[in-house]
């Protein structure tokens, strides 16, 4: 009873911070930067860390070399550390470029080492630039990019990185991409809007945002101690004082993982990189000189994947409490009004952002069972980065086509039996609920099953479409 009551708890206080996200929006949401004015235009590298991306490393150069900057305070590096055919289209592109007079590098390690974090650490010493632009492969920045970011910077000294809103290449590909522009609008337009102007300490997105070298240097640059190389850093030199910035007029447009094995990828980076974030600055940030709301705010944020081990937990006590009647004093009521906090995130994003926000909003039934469903993913992810630093850096698959005709397409894992398995639990939870007249329980093990069920079919249905297609890899 204990753990359950604490875990619903827990995961109360996670869904009602969004309250104060939206509070923090809503009172800055007419609040427009102008961009400042300047004499001079620093020194930039565009640093691009690819690996094996030969369907969008073409698209990626010629976006770069359209950004309307003096040619000689520009220089470009692709950091370019693939085994596969991307090496040889890049070289082609970049030969090409070069006749153009832009300056361009393309750099080649012999290991490698440290990953991203590792590849951008090697571009930065060969360089000394004032300033960085780093850029995932999917990412299309518009001509004019710089001409709004830099100024920033080059108007405050103190001022460290600069973030821009995330768009998205392929939001209607299908069910999953849609789902994702909710939650990553979600976080661009209301999270990162609010964490700015409030004052609360943010972070990098890992592609999109432009960062002031002598910060990177001063923080003690990128390493590889974590798979979020960019939250560590961003909460590094955020404690040595260094400010950030969100432009949410800015945007830069990528790919969302079309591939449900993909996602799934992706995610459990995220989260296992998150939770080792946690491990290394929980101390130094709660001994820092931030104001409390500032380091429980920015703590949430360290722990922003451990509510999927909450979810999972609770899903596990459920039947066998339900079996023993002891859930029949439990108050659910409070869990259930939280809840609606972070629907609302979703409303006001789309809504802010879109003339069509009804119709985007309809795909909602399918990421709460995605935020759901992935939770078993995310769980061990998270769990594992708890205890162990580091790790293999599994980059998430671009395909600019059809995943299915990809040779980046990834095999579903054996994740999915299991999510079917919990799915299948939830369900014997649903008819104890039922049986025991429960009927607050019922509906929050229904989503369960929906979630659980979805995620794993569709893991299952992809892995199918690719054996049938003879793509697995």
């Amino acid at each position: 009873m204990f753990l359950y009551v604490v875990c619903a708890l827990l995961l109360a206080v996670y869904a009602g911070s969004t309250i104060l996200f939206l509070f923090i929006y809503w009172r800055y949401r007419r609040h427009v930067l102008q961009t400042p004015a300047i004499s001079e235009w620093p020194t930039i590298v565009v640093q691009l860390p690819i690996y094996n991306e030969q369907y969008v490393v073409r698209r990626l150069l010629e976006s770069v070399a359209a950004l309307d900057y003096p040619r000689d305070r520009l220089t470009i590096q692709l950091l370019d550390d693939s085994t596969d055919d991307t090496s040889q289209i890049a070289t082609e592109c970049i030969t090409r470029l070069r006749e153009t007079g832009l300056n361009i590098h393309h750099i080649r390690r012999k290991q490698r080492t440290g990953y991203k974090a590792g590849a951008l650490a090697y571009g930065l010493s060969l360089t000394d630039a004032e300033l960085v632009l780093v850029l995932d492969a999917d990412f299309v920045p518009s001509p004019d990019f710089l001409r709004r970011t830099v100024p920033f910077l080059a108007a405050d000294q103190k001022l460290g990185m600069v973030q821009t809103r995330w768009g998205h290449l392929n939001t209607f590909t299908n069910l999953l991409t849609w789902s994702q522009t909710l939650a990553l609008d979600s976080h661009f337009v209301i999270e990162q809007t609010a964490r700015s102007r409030a004052g609360l300490l943010m972070s990098f997105n890992g592609s999109g945002g432009v960062w002031r070298t002598a910060c990177i240097r001063a923080a003690g640059g990128w390493r590889d101690l974590t798979l979020t190389e960019d939250l560590d850093l961003s909460y590094r030199a955020q404690l040595i004082g260094w400010r950030f910035l969100y432009l949410p007029d800015i945007v830069i447009p990528a790919e969302l993982p079309p591939q449900m094995a993909a996602y799934k990828q992706q995610q459990a980076r995220w989260a296992r990189g998150s939770t080792q974030t946690l491990t290394y600055m929980l101390f130094p940030l709660w001994r820092s000189h931030f104001t409390l709301i500032q380091r429980f705010m920015a703590t949430l944020h360290l722990c922003q994947y451990l509510p999927h081990p909450l979810m999972l937990i609770l899903l596990l006590l459920t039947p066998p409490m339900l079996n023993l009647r002891v859930l029949d004093d439990v108050p659910l009521g409070l869990l259930g009004l939280v809840g609606l906090a972070p629907p609302l995130v979703y409303v006001f994003s789309q809504q802010q952002l879109y003339p069509d926000w009804k119709r985007r909003l309809l795909v909602f039934p399918v990421l709460l069972a995605l935020g759901t469903g992935i939770a078993w993913n995310n769980s061990r992810a998270a769990i594992n980065g708890l205890l162990r630093r580091g790790g293999e850096f599994r980059r998430t698959p671009k395909f600019a086509v059809g995943w299915q005709k990809s040779s980046y397409a990834l095999r579903s894992d054996p994740n999915a039996w299991i999510e079917l398995a919990l799915a299948l639990y939830a369900l014997w939870g649903v008819v104890l609920a039922l049986q025991t007249r429960n009927a607050a329980v019922a509906p929050y093990l229904c989503l369960y099953v929906f979630a659980f069920g979805l995620v794993g079919g569709w893991s299952l249905r992809d892995g199918w479409q690719l054996k049938r297609k003879g793509r697995v890899s």
